[in-house]
């Protein structure tokens, strides 16, 4: 009862006409840049994050949250009219969207991911309300040891779940726990890192750093790699679903949510996974699995409710926990430190109105989607038009802008331009972004949680693992790391047993 009194002082903030403004600025504004090609969700808001300086905080989440459902769909369109994903969980719907759109029916799947993101968003913003009160009360109890065995699993969740190859997803890890060393070591006061540069003492912003691995290494990587000719996108007329359409994607649009709620919530990582489980849901379930790989907009449906539940439970650890498990999330928390503000057990205690207003920005920030999408998505197509030596130009211009009004420095320039060059090689050699990004961000808390349990311990490092719930989250570990090895040892164990018989037949 509690949560729904300070949710509806959330509203009463939300509602006001000038946050109204910023929650529709931010839809536009998220889905006018994530529909560029090669742009998804965490590139267009870190790109858009220094836009959000100039105001209180309040209005700048308010607007932050109409940025981050309206990159989400902008990533969906360009996956279903150009066939390339925005990010990694817009794959699922390029498989049946673009062909819908080779269809003439580019219009009816854009709407069924419109709508399929705003149930999703609904359902998982209402269990965000439930759980992350709960949640925040249950973490305050949790000590030094506790918390660095958390970071540990995201670590180890981000390169080993989500990456094609753990190699690579550890060598990004390791990228991004260098870069989180530069500057002043908070214990010693020793620098590390950097180079007799004063400027580095305070280490490189989480923002510039965002900004140069994605927008910066994007552009770069486009550049080198893509002919300098646009995409030629299919006119998608007006988005309106009819009944039969609605009747095959209701169902799917519920189901979603279960899948990619409980996914988010979990500090392992993002809506890669969940998708994946809803296609293959939907696929089995559906009366119509021969239309699948063909254009069937259940794969649409199911796959976007799942995406935008996940991102809504991924708000769950963000905000109690101050664990970002996604790109999204870790340029969020981002912001929040920009502001002073530390997401963590305590934070719906000492800025309740700020983080109610925000999880009732996204209500009205789902809403103000799917009424301002629809009837736009010609105007997105028209966006996808522009050719790209002038996208990825203004991309990089808009960067370097954004770069220097954080702190006003010309070596600000320099760092995003040397990360944005580290971005390139990440892409060039297959190294996922994501883990370099969390670790930035986690790295120096993890060594801070580090050093303050092996101080409690005297230095012993068995005080690492003295609390019942550091060892559940390192057996969870372990059983990460474990779990390849077992899955080739079982099915030779079932071969071999498979075997075994014949063998005594012929015998």
């Amino acid at each position: 009862m509690e949560s729904l009194n300070l949710l509806l002082d959330g509203f009463a903030t939300a509602l006001t006409p000038m946050n109204l403004v910023w929650a529709a600025i931010g839809v536009l504004l998220g889905t006018a840049i994530g529909v560029l090609p090669g742009i998804g969700p965490a590139m267009a808001v870190a790109l858009l994050l220094p836009v959000t300086y100039a105001l209180e905080p309040t209005g700048a989440f308010i607007m932050f949250a109409g940025i981050y459902f309206g990159g989400m769909f902008g990533g969906s369109t360009t996956s279903i009219l150009l066939n390339t994903p925005g990010e990694s969980a817009a794959v699922v719907a390029a498989i049946e969207g673009n062909p819908m759109a080779r269809k003439g029916r580019g219009a009816q799947a854009l709407a069924a991911a419109a709508i399929g993101h705003f149930i999703g968003a609904i359902v998982g913003i209402t269990l965000l309300v439930l759980l992350a009160p709960t949640v925040a009360s249950l973490a305050v109890n949790i000590g030094a040891p506790d918390y660095l065995a958390i970071m540990v699993l995201a670590f180890i969740a981000v390169t080993s779940v989500l990456g094609k190859s753990r190699v690579r997803g550890f060598a990004s890890l390791l990228i991004g726990l260098t870069i989180g060393l530069i500057g002043l070591d908070e214990m010693t006061g020793q620098q590390r890192l950097t180079f007799g540069l004063l400027h580095l003492s305070d280490g490189v912003d989480v923002v510039i750093v965002a900004v140069g691995l994605f927008a910066i290494g994007e552009s770069l990587w486009v550049a080198a790699h893509l002919r300098r000719t646009a995409g030629q996108p299919i006119p998608v007329g007006r988005p309106w679903l009819g009944a039969e359409d609605v009747r095959r994607s209701w169902k799917p649009w519920l189901r979603g949510p279960l899948i990619g709620f409980p996914f988010g919530a979990i500090p392992a990582g993002g809506a890669e996974i969940p998708t994946f489980l809803s296609y293959v849901t939907e696929r089995k379930l559906s009366k119509h699995s021969d239309e699948f790989g063909k254009g069937a907009i259940e794969g649409v449906a199911g796959p976007e409710a799942t995406a935008s539940a996940s991102a809504a439970g991924t708000m769950v650890s963000m905000l109690t926990l101050g664990l970002p498990t996604t790109a999204v999330a870790a340029v969020m928390l981002a912001a929040f430190q920009q502001y002073g503000i530390q997401p963590g057990p305590l934070l719906f205690q000492r800025e309740a109105g700020l983080v109610w207003a925000l999880i009732a920005s996204m209500f009205i920030g789902s809403v103000l989607l799917l009424v301002l999408n629809l009837p736009l998505a010609p105007v997105w197509a028209r966006l996808l038009q522009i050719p790209r030596p002038y996208l990825y130009a203004g991309i990089l211009f808009f960067a370097s802008v954004g770069a220097y009004a954080v702190g006003g420095q010309p070596l600000d320039l320099l760092l995003l331009f040397v990360i944005g060059l580290i971005g390139l090689a990440m892409r060039r050699y297959g190294l996922p972004v994501l883990p370099a990004i969390i670790a930035v961000i986690l790295g120096p808390t993890a060594e801070q949680q580090l050093r303050r349990a092996l101080q409690i311990s005297d230095g012993h490092v068995s005080g690492l693992v003295n609390t019942p719930f550091s060892v559940v989250v390192y057996c969870v570990v372990a059983l990460i790391l474990l779990w390849p090895l077992v899955a080739r040892v079982i099915p030779q164990r079932k071969a071999q047993a498979a075997e075994s018989p014949a063998e005594k037949v012929d015998a």
